[in-house]
């Protein structure tokens, strides 16, 4: 069973500058849903985002959904168009087994406590698209690192990580 390494923001930090991977940070009180971000960081030059810890019906798959933090997701859609069937939120355990981080700071970057690539990577298409940075916490809820499209790419590489980008339905309204 996978298990995540213990990478923390510091170590983080240290691995983003050592593959020299740029990025802005913002220092801020803790964070915990996307309201949060927009209250305490409205200024911050990137789209704010949504990081959802998934499992599929049988827990054997896991998948980080990377979207954006205005829209709602519409879990039984998204398993029919990817083919993955029935999904649900993982469990703060999973979560902290399988990404090292917990309810609160679930994001991108924790792909790095990842090693074995348990954890499928799906960011939204539309999202990805039209943003030009988004943010991610660095494994904390009290800070937040704006990355440009060029950054991610170079991150989820220097992990050997790669991702998919998908049609993420999301409910009407």
């Amino acid at each position: 069973m996978a298990t995540a390494r213990d990478m923390d923001e510091k170590a983080l930090i240290s691995f983003l500058d050592e593959y020299q991977i740029d990025y802005t940070r913002f220092d801020h009180p803790p964070v915990y849903t996307v309201e949060d971000v927009n209250r305490l960081l409205p200024d911050v030059p990137a789209a704010s985002i949504k990081n959802l810890f998934l499992r599929d019906g049988k827990g054997k798959r896991h998948f980080l959904v990377v979207m954006s933090g205005e829209k709602r997701l519409d879990l039984k859609a998204l398993g029919k168009s990817t083919g993955i069937g029935r999904i649900g939120f993982g469990s703060p355990d999973r979560l902290q087994r399988f990404l090292g981080v917990t309810p609160g700071a679930v994001t991108l970057l924790a792909v790095i406590n990842d090693p074995e690539g348990a954890v499928e990577v799906l960011i939204d298409e539309t999202l990805w698209e039209t943003a030009a940075a988004f943010q991610f916490h660095p494994m904390v809820n009290t800070s937040t690192l704006v990355f440009s499209k060029k950054s991610v790419e170079q991150f989820l590489a220097a992990t050997g990580r790669s991702f998919e980008v998908v049609d993420i339905p999301f409910p009407p309204g």
